[in-house]
């Protein structure tokens, strides 16, 4: 297959270096249209045997999303105790979730058996239905960045006291509750590490050759 240019190769490595998680949002809406071309890029995600296994679910109703918001604040106080007191305040000095302020919640979901794909490059390896589902939060993720777009994905959560509150088909796995919207600061760098959280790690920490 030929090679883009040069100059769109580059522009594609900014993307991802340039990809934020946003916890701090403006009040604007983001126009219909728009949020569209963002699922419509999930939509073209790679998927284990052409399964297509994502399932949105856009939260608008303003008791599940305030549900949503009660078991953030319960994990993360629960969070909170586990560590030190030092990394303690650390962790309460932090803004991990931006879910009052987004103007979109959106939760993505796994089929867990599709008609789709006939079973194809699952049966030994049937958590890659869930990993196609993570590929298609990245393509929306990186589609949003690039169009100026906000997103937090929102892990603090306990998926099975919220899945009654969704009210989910029983097929539908719980894989990412993600806060989209426009984007209050855009740091060039992560903000937990601004924050002196962690730091990223150099690539060889993470290559093993064999």
């Amino acid at each position: 297959m030929p090679a883009f240019p040069p100059h769109f190769q580059f522009q594609l490595q900014e993307l991802f270096r340039l990809r934020r998680d946003v916890r701090r949002f403006r009040p604007d809406p983001v126009p219909e249209d728009l949020f569209t071309e963002l699922l419509e890029a999930a939509h073209h995600a790679p998927s284990v045997g052409l399964s297509q296994p994502w399932r949105f679910v856009r939260v608008d109703d303003p008791a599940r999303r305030e549900a949503v918001i009660a078991e953030f604040q319960r994990a993360n106080d629960a969070a909170s105790a586990l560590y030190d007191s030092e990394r303690a305040r650390l962790y309460r000095s932090l803004k991990l979730a931006g879910l009052k302020e987004a103007p979109i919640h959106l939760l993505v979901c796994v089929e867990t058996d599709p008609d789709s794909g006939h079973g194809l490059g699952r049966q030994t390896q049937p958590e890659t239905l869930r990993d196609s589902a993570v590929c298609a939060i990245q393509n929306l993720w990186l589609t949003a960045r690039a169009k100026g777009v906000g997103v937090g994905w929102v892990s603090i959560l306990e998926p099975d006291r919220l899945r009654a509150v969704m009210d989910l088909p029983a097929t539908w796995g719980w894989v990412g509750y993600l806060c989209i919207g426009w984007p209050l600061e855009e740091p060039e760098i992560p903000v937990l590490e601004i924050a002196g959280w962690d730091h990223r790690n150099p690539l060889a920490k993470h290559l093993l050759q064999r």
